[in-house]
């Protein structure tokens, strides 16, 4: 009671057939794989763009810790030199 037996699909998946036809569904289908690839693709995209962000941000930080390490020299300081 309540479950959906496999006869009961077969008999849905007919009547969208006989609805549709078989040329309407494949190229539903085609459109659906497009659709699915195409957003795939775009994730990835982001991934990748977010990935070089945070590389590029990391960078940064290192140039910016190592030029504060570095002490900072003062005319007076390049006259003793």
């Amino acid at each position: 009671m309540g479950g959906i037996s496999i006869w009961q699909l077969l008999i849905v998946a007919l009547i969208i057939v006989l609805l549709f036809g078989t040329k309407k569904l494949r190229s539903m289908g085609g459109d659906l794989g497009s659709a699915v690839k195409g957003f795939k693709k775009a994730l990835s995209d982001d991934d990748e763009a977010k990935n070089k962000a945070d590389a590029d941000f990391e960078q940064k930080s290192l140039a910016d810790k190592k030029e504060a390490a570095e002490p900072q020299k003062t005319p007076k300081d390049k006259e003793q030199v």
